[in-house]
């Protein structure tokens, strides 16, 4: 009975030891996993998470230059949005700013679609090619807007020195005019997102099946038709993409609308953007500031949610 006992000890010991051995290399294992991932949780939560919270509840509360420092600022609760909405500004800020969203987004597209099947073609020093368009997207928009604005200034810009060189006298004060000031800007804008958009696509344009091409073209298929009917559905998640992330970006523009214009003239490039700059650091009016800059924030995040519930649904039906 003694033995007995003893054996089934003995073997329970040696039958747990795996056990716990296993159960060392799980928790190491999820150690290292979370380990790994832990940097970058870090970084969301200090520099995302803990200035959107932070907005968040300072648009609750009535903050000004008096009571920000000093503490004591009442709670409004929706208050601040109501006003911001309400405010004669918001509509005309708004109308601007999607005039120029999307002004900006159909010619970034377009124009870099066209590059992207120019480089998809192959031929010597393509790859330098699109090197040297990249540095358009990596310059700081400072120095871009810095760029265009000269380009576009009265008698000494190079737009009207240009002119003059076809016999066409122009002193237009293109960047003072509120009839230009906007296209202006929207062209500023386009040149700097080609490069962004044609290097989405021409990643895309990697994935489609040559053979699809030689076989439509075996059948008679013309250059249009092959573009219609294989290029065009194969690319469409690729092209959805660009114009989403396009779209969140150009939509919250600030740097480069604020050094050619600061908003101006007479509010004709006055995006949401500089509405909450001016909200926040010019009548420093910090809560109604943070309540502007969380509507600028709701809309890109409304139409990404849109876009990744149809895209779920869309799934979910195939």
């Amino acid at each position: 009975m003694t033995i007995s006992s003893s054996t089934t000890s003995r073997g329970a010991g040696f039958s747990s030891a795996p056990r716990q051995g296993q159960r060392t290399a799980n928790w190491r294992g999820a150690l290292s996993r979370y380990g790994f991932v832990l940097p970058a949780m870090v970084f969301l939560a200090i520099f995302m998470l803990y200035p959107l919270l932070y907005t968040v509840n300072l648009s609750l509360f009535d903050v000004n230059a008096g009571n920000f420092l000093a503490g004591g600022a009442p709670f409004v609760g929706l208050d601040n949005y109501k006003e911001f909405i309400a405010s004669p500004g918001f509509i005309p800020s708004l109308v601007v700013t999607l005039v120029f969203t999307v002004g900006s987004l159909m010619f970034q597209h377009a124009i870099g679609f066209m590059f992207a099947l120019f480089f998809n073609r192959g031929f010597p020093l393509s790859a330098l090619l699109r090197a040297l368009m990249l540095v358009v997207w990596v310059l700081p928009a400072v120095v871009s807007a810095s760029l265009w604005r000269w380009i576009f200034s009265g008698s000494y810009g190079l737009l009207n020195s240009s002119l003059g060189l076809f016999g066409i006298s122009s002193s237009e004060p293109w960047l003072v005019n509120p009839n230009t000031a906007l296209i202006a800007v929207i062209i500023a804008n386009i040149w700097i997102g080609i490069p962004f958009h044609m290097m989405l696509i021409y990643a895309g344009l990697q994935g489609v099946p040559e053979q699809l091409y030689e076989a439509a073209s075996l059948d008679g298929a013309s250059a249009w038709k092959r573009f219609r009917h294989i290029t065009v559905p194969m690319m469409q998640p690729v092209i959805i993409i660009a114009l989403l992330l396009g779209f969140v970006h150009t939509f919250k523009v600030f740097d480069l609308i604020y050094v050619m214009t600061a908003g101006g003239p007479a509010g004709a490039t006055n995006v949401l953007s500089i509405e909450v700059y001016k909200l926040s650091f010019e009548y420093f009016r910090f809560g109604d500031g943070a309540a502007a800059a969380n509507v600028l924030l709701l809309i890109p995040l409304l139409l990404s949610a849109l876009y990744l519930w149809l895209r779920k649904r869309e799934e979910s039906t195939q």
